[in-house]
């Protein structure tokens, strides 16, 4: 830096009535390096900075950046002034079950704050709450790490290897390595309801009933404002995103082209499900329906007792799973014949899945819950004989992981390990774009990768990298800078 020099910082916001747009853009400039904060207001945002070779250099592209936003409407503020836009958070009213008996729980963890984020594989259990804290459990419920995000976890989806938790903040964070790290950044007028990710491709699912799509580069695909409001439901694979609403369920190509069908559904949708051919719905109506993912054609309902808050499947659909706003939980045949209903023992279920006999719940009162499924154990449950459900507990002593926010959270290495991947981070038009050294790859490919940590001119190595559909890369494993 220039000896003298000084910060000059200019500070804009675009707030606009009746739920548009309220965000914030700041240009600083120090001497040659030129830093760009954008954001929700009231939120830390995300940060760009570019160093340029001379400060005249510098200041006119700032000042060009400043010009872009102006024309947009952008107006020069005073930040701290205007109040940050309240954050849709799911409120919801869970009365005592009215189901005779009580199922048959294994274990039950309690987060310390209202949870409805739940994701579980071959290995883990994972669960999200309100108060930003993400756990991940084996099967047996022993915990084995925490991480703390800056905000509520709305949801929790996967996408293969990859898994993602969607914040009041904002944002979508990929927890599939030690460190968490920010991977989109979503526009700061969606009020994000749900969300799911394809290959790279995030679609996001909002209170006004709009959806959003975003590619693996963090950039705006295509939005359409749906039927209805209050999206509770999107779930997306190759053929079509599919989008429920409270007037029921609209599939969309996954280009944007158009709509593809539109179904109502009975009462409006509180929560999706897939499978291969089916997308499952249910509703404040008090059943679940199960719609053709080809002609939207409803092929079956699940009627429960009350407002259904969450759903799930056993592989292929052969047992439909519904929790509802009583505290209840129902297993139901492929064709809509009601098999059980058992209280939960807790709050109602607002998020569930199913794997190998045992069902994962994520409840009002902040528990993840596991209960037996299996033909056995929900036999003597009808009769009354349950197991003593165990209580996990948190070891104050396990760490607590918070997302890289910079290049500096990141560990370096001095040389590349035998059998990792070398990567680069150039500027591309303006952007900071990551690319492959390497050999044996596709060097004009794009890598996807976090955008807090991204420093042109930086290498990085990471473990493998996976081909994508889209003709991108994805990291997994550790990320390090390479000195």
């Amino acid at each position: 830096m220039p000896a003298g020099s000084t910060v000059s910082t200019t500070y804009l916001e675009l707030s606009q009535e009746g739920g548009g747009a309220h965000k914030f853009y700041e240009v600083s400039v120090d001497g040659l390096v030129v830093t760009v904060r954008y954001g929700r207001i009231g939120a830390a945002g995300q940060t760009q900075t570019t160093t340029f070779p001379t400060a005249e250099k510098a200041q006119a592209a700032a000042a060009k950046k400043v010009g872009e936003k102006v024309r947009k409407g952008y107006a020069p503020a005073v930040p701290g002034q205007r109040a940050p836009r309240a954050v849709t958070r799911r409120s919801v009213a869970s009365a005592p079950s009215t189901a005779r008996r009580v199922a048959p729980v294994l274990w039950r963890f309690r987060t310390g704050s209202s949870a409805s984020g739940i994701h579980v594989d071959d290995d883990r259990c994972w669960v999200g709450n309100q108060a930003g804290d993400v756990y991940t459990l084996d099967h047996d419920g022993g915990i084995l790490a925490r991480f703390g995000l800056p905000d509520g976890v709305k949801c929790l989806v996967a996408d293969d290897f990859w898994i993602y938790a969607g914040c009041d903040d904002g944002r979508v964070y990929d927890l599939s390595s030690k460190l968490p790290f920010a991977a989109y950044d979503i526009a700061a007028d969606v009020d994000i309801f749900w969300l799911d990710i394809h290959e790279g491709v995030l679609s996001v699912s909002d209170r006004a009933g709009l959806l959003t799509v975003i590619d693996h580069e963090d950039e705006y695909q295509w939005a359409r404002r749906s039927r209805g409001e209050h999206a509770w439901l999107v779930r997306a694979d190759e053929r079509a995103v599919y989008h429920g609403h409270h007037r029921g369920v609209t599939a969309y190509a996954p280009d944007g082209s158009g709509e593809l069908w539109h179904t109502a559904t009975r009462g409006g949708v509180l929560f999706g499900w897939q499978e291969d051919d089916a997308v499952y719905a249910g509703t404040a109506h008090r059943v679940t329906q199960r719609l053709s993912k080809a002609t939207g054609t409803i092929e079956a309902t699940y009627a429960c007792d009350s407002a259904v808050y969450s759903c799930a499947t056993s592989p292929g659909g052969r047992f439909v799973f519904a929790g509802d706003a009583q505290s209840s939980v129902y297993c139901f045949d492929r064709d809509g014949a009601r098999l059980w209903k058992l209280g939960t023992g807790g709050g109602s279920a607002l998020s569930m899945q199913y794997r190998e006999e045992r069902l994962y719940l994520v409840t009002t009162d902040g528990s993840l819950v596991c209960v037996d499924a299996s033909e056995a154990a929900i036999a003597a449950a009808q009769q009354g004989t349950v197991p003593v459900a165990r209580d996990v507990k948190l070891d104050a002593a396990l760490p607590t992981y918070a997302p890289a926010t910079a290049v500096s959270a990141v560990e370096s290495v001095a040389h590349a390990p035998a059998g990792a991947v070398v990567v680069e981070c150039v500027q591309e038009g303006g952007r900071a774009r990551v690319h492959v050294l390497t050999e044996g790859y596709e060097p004009s490919w794009n890598v996807q990768f976090p955008r807090a940590i991204r420093q042109p001119g930086a290498r990085y190595v990471v473990d493998s990298l996976h081909a994508a559909a889209g003709g991108f890369y994805r990291v997994r494993g550790e990320i390090r800078r390479l000195l």
